[in-house]
């Protein structure tokens, strides 16, 4: 086996080509969704005659027209905020909770702390599909009886569920940064009177900023691109529900629908062109524990 840095550099050609036709379907189903949203009709092919350029797909999207013909309108504004609400929700939520439980795991040798890690990989490894009977089963028994707080309640749940799916994986990156930070700052701290608390604060998240922000990057997509807890526990629409639910309606017209599928993607694509490098340090620092 070679090192990364001692592999030949004209071998770097045919690893970057099979990536390359690995990758092709997706690039080539991605492309044919922005070009049909700029498009009067779907583009389902690579025949540039097909293509027939218009605004009118984003203009009606953003004016709220979902379909060509009646008077169906929506607010996508609203289910771009109410996408936001949840994606933000679970990104605090998760980021809060692997801040702390990463640095107890790392610094703290508390009795059972060996077990709960184990359990934290155990409960990564269940698909969130296997996991909704259940998570149905306590929406309903909590369920609130006044129906001032549904909406309100609806929110929190889905948020604090969908969180629930991201925070083993994300403790245990979190372990991998803290872990990186040697115990000299940590000790100067408690030296100088400070509290854990403090330390945790002021000296250990300072110092693992690219981890937290790849944590709560990470996060944040979840929320933004989750689908199943969302249609079924959030009780308003978000973009992943108001796409899926207008693709089979007979008023759709598809051309507008792939400019909504588009919206929904930039915020993905931004993030990822944007932050390749915070990612692969979010990977490469948080496996190290």
């Amino acid at each position: 086996m070679r090192d990364v840095e001692a592999r030949p550099k004209r071998y770097e050609w045919l690893i970057l080509l099979a990536l390359l036709l690995a990758s092709l379907p997706l690039l080539v189903g991605f492309s044919l969704l922005m070009l049909s949203s700029f498009s009067t009709e779907m583009v389902t092919n690579l025949d540039p005659g097909s293509f027939h350029f218009t605004l009118e797909n984003w203009i009606n999207l953003f004016q709220g027209k979902i379909a060509t013909t009646g008077g169906i309108r929506v607010n996508i504004w609203r289910i771009t905020l109410n996408t936001l609400i949840v994606a933000l929700g679970v990104a605090g939520v998760v980021t809060l909770t692997s801040t702390m439980a990463g640095y107890s795991l790392s610094r703290i040798d508390f009795k059972g702390r060996k077990t709960m890690m184990v359990l934290l990989l155990v409960l990564h490894a269940f698909p969130g599909v296997a996991l909704i009977v259940g998570v149905y089963l306590l929406y309903r028994l909590t369920f609130p009886e006044s129906t001032g707080f549904v909406g309100l309640y609806s929110f929190l749940y889905v948020i604090l569920a969908r969180a629930a799916l991201e925070i083993p994986m994300s403790i245990w990156l979190m372990k991998g940064f803290f872990d990186t930070v040697p115990w000299e700052f940590e000790w100067s701290g408690i030296i100088d009177g400070a509290s854990r608390i403090t330390v945790w604060r002021k000296i250990m998240l300072p110092l693992i900023k690219p981890g937290i922000l790849s944590v709560a990057l990470f996060a944040f997509l979840a929320g933004w691109q989750d689908i199943i807890y969302v249609r079924t526990f959030l009780i308003y629409q978000t973009l992943a529900t108001f796409i899926e639910a207008n693709i089979e309606a007979e008023y759709s017209h598809m051309p507008l629908i792939a400019a909504a599928g588009t919206f929904y993607l930039l915020p993905t694509i931004i993030f990822f062109l944007t932050a390749q490098k915070l990612l692969l340090q979010g990977y490469s620092g948080g496996i190290k524990g």
